[in-house]
């Protein structure tokens, strides 16, 4: 009898126990089978379309502007809030021959290199390496110009926005017959000068690269080297370089044209003209770099250029009375010129813009960008004609027309809206 109860009893328990445990595999597998929840990722956001349209009217234009003057290579860059919205490259590096320009094409910048150079200035400024206000006999014990007081008074501010009191265009002549740099410096004491240090704008390119040995004289590095740790490298700017032989040896460079007649170009031989003076017309970049120079300069939460960096380079230092014929291509919405640190400040339809162009034989380089609307265009070309310099305010007046269609429609819809409330 205790045997037949002990019997019912074990039958009982692994009746329970097998009970659970089907229990438990079935929660199991209908927790293995119910759906799972997948986290939706919300792609990120492009603010390339908002302007997608004027940038491909835009486009268009320039290839016929470009096809029409017999342009032989270019290439264009539009960045907007921090991104690329456009890279065109047109025709072919050296007339006769069938290498296109590509977005690596390396081309002269002339006197773009002082917007380049300016935003180094801003850079290093921040970074306490080379203030702005520092006077350049503290840099330069030997340093003299004709007046001794103004002399004492000169400062790396005054170089970078043209403003030295030294006659425009000082020694130019001797930068084209390439006497080195140190050598013309030693005779800036000959020059006359038209006022303090501060008071007159006058344009140049030797003062404008005592940059040079001033930033060699505080970092015992060359002026290469600065800038390619501080603003080459940090800002992607792969294609760059200061100096003569690092162009002639590239081999996917543009070669410069000149006009036969009858936007008929033929090419012509390199020349390292201005390398001397590289702070002022010495760099070599890509359309690629100036895209993302370009991309940097107009992105507000730039880690790599900040907003005090920012405001140094681009905040105004002296009026620059400029011939009418200029800015001809801008029509007559142009209302105020300025320099700031390497920049023209252009007030344009309402707009700041901060714009530079630069020609060297065979050459010819444009840069503008525009904080307020977050934008930035740059053009390079191997064979200039006066056509290059509509494109510009060209692409400027299609985006402001744009923008100022859109803010008055959304002004329209907030009356109505009030109207009805």
């Amino acid at each position: 009898m205790k045997r037949r109860i002990y019997v019912v009893v074990v039958v009982v328990g692994l009746a329970i126990l097998a009970f659970k445990l089907q229990s438990f595999v079935g929660t199991e597998k209908a927790e293995a089978q119910a759906p799972q929840e997948i986290a939706v990722v919300e792609p990120e956001y492009n603010p390339v379309i908002e302007i997608e349209n004027t940038v491909t009217r835009f486009d268009s234009l320039l290839e016929q502007n470009l096809k029409e003057s017999g342009t032989v290579g270019a290439a264009a860059v539009i960045t907007y809030k921090g991104k690329i919205a456009l890279v065109r490259c047109y025709g072919v590096r050296k007339a006769g021959e069938k290498n296109p320009v590509n977005e690596n094409t390396v081309f002269r910048l002339a006197s773009v290199s002082k917007s380049v150079t300016g935003v180094l200035a801003g850079i290093l400024d921040e970074e306490n390496i080379v203030k702005l206000d520092d006077r350049i006999v503290d840099y330069l014990p030997n340093f003299k110009l004709k007046n001794p007081e103004y002399t004492n008074q000169l400062t790396v501010r005054h170089l970078l926005s043209h403003t030295s009191g030294l006659i425009p265009h000082a020694y130019d002549l001797m930068v084209e017959d390439k006497v080195p740099l140190e050598q013309i410096i030693e005779r800036l004491d000959q020059v006359d000068l038209t006022a303090a240090p501060g008071q007159l704008y006058g344009y140049q390119n030797v003062v404008y690269s005592i940059y040079d040995p001033i930033t060699c004289a505080k970092t015992h590095q060359t002026f290469e080297s600065v800038i390619k740790e501080k603003l080459f490298q940090p800002f992607g700017m792969a294609d760059a370089s200061v100096n003569f032989e690092d162009f002639k040896n590239n081999d996917n460079k543009a070669y410069p044209h000149y006009n036969r007649g009858h936007n008929r170009y033929s090419p012509m031989r390199l020349n390292d003209r201005y390398y001397t003076t590289a702070p002022a017309a010495g760099v070599n970049a890509s359309i690629s770099d100036l895209g993302h120079f370009l991309c940097t300069l107009t992105d507000d939460n730039s880690e790599i250029f900040d907003t005090k960096a920012r405001q140094t380079v681009f905040t105004p230092q002296v009026n620059s009375p400029l011939k009418r014929t200029y800015f001809r291509s801008w029509g007559r919405d142009v209302k105020s010129k300025r320099y700031g640190i390497g920049w023209r400040i252009v007030d344009y339809k309402g707009r700041e813009i901060a714009y530079h162009g630069g020609y060297v034989l065979g050459y010819k380089a444009e840069i503008a960008l525009c904080d307020q609307e977050d934008i930035g265009i740059a053009i390079l070309s191997n064979s200039p004609n006066s056509a290059t310099a509509k494109n510009i305010p060209a692409f400027l007046n299609m985006l402001f027309d744009y923008k100022d269609s859109v803010a008055l429609q959304e002004e329209e819809k907030d009356d109505s809206s009030q109207n009805k409330s």
